[in-house]
């Protein structure tokens, strides 16, 4: 059997989903689903799913932090064995407006793509996986890539691009080793069949649906 492992960009995943949302509401309901579950749904018959490792940081805003908290704690309460959570962080990034001259602080995600990228390639040198999907459409993780590409010819790799993302690089890089992307978008009934309870039970702790996301 051919091992399978997702690599999920969580930034960019999510906020795909949002911009989908914003011309399709039913979008909204993708925020609340079982990680495995989605992308299990792409497996072939000759595949098992080695694992599913879902790259992220906790948000600043508290509130913002508590409901990604309840999707990912939901997640790993389903699926101990095949979610992983790596986290980066994030930091207050000072800016300069051109226009009145103050300075502002803007919340600038960290780590997740260096997080990634070192992933990938050791679970290549550890002889982890024989199969690597990333789920991202930026083309920082083109290094990487070409990396494995080039040094473990034996290992796949190939890209899903979150809905409403894209990458052109990313596409060219796929189509000269004659592979292409994954459109998530056009997988919609997948979504769907991956929604979550909105209770999830582990032990004595229940992880709940934020409000807002209903």
């Amino acid at each position: 059997m051919t091992r399978v492992t997702f690599y999920i960009d969580g930034f960019n995943f999510y906020y795909g989903l949002r911009r989908t949302r914003k011309v399709d509401s039913q979008w909204k309901n993708f925020y609340w689903i079982d990680i495995v579950k989605l992308f299990s749904q792409f497996l072939g018959p000759d595949q098992i799913l080695e694992k599913v490792i879902y790259f992220t940081a906790s948000p600043l805003d508290p509130q913002k932090s508590s409901r990604q908290s309840a999707f990912l704690n939901a997640n790993k309460a389903l699926n101990p064995d095949k979610f992983e959570i790596v986290r980066g962080k994030y930091i207050n990034k000072p800016i300069d407006c051109p226009h009145c001259q103050c300075t502002i602080s803007r919340p600038e995600e960290k780590k997740t793509d260096v997080n990634l990228s070192v992933r990938m390639i050791g679970d290549c040198v550890m002889d982890k996986t024989d199969h690597l999907v990333l789920v991202s459409a930026d083309s920082d993780l083109i290094p990487p890539i070409e990396f494995i590409q080039k040094n473990y010819p034996g290992k796949k790799v190939k890209v899903y691009f979150p809905p409403s993302n894209y990458s052109h690089d990313l596409k060219d890089n796929l189509i000269h080793h004659k592979s292409k992307p994954v459109m998530l978008i056009n997988n919609k009934p997948k979504f769907v069949n991956s929604i979550m309870e909105d209770n999830v039970t582990d032990g004595d702790k229940t992880y709940t649906i934020p409000p807002s996301w209903k």
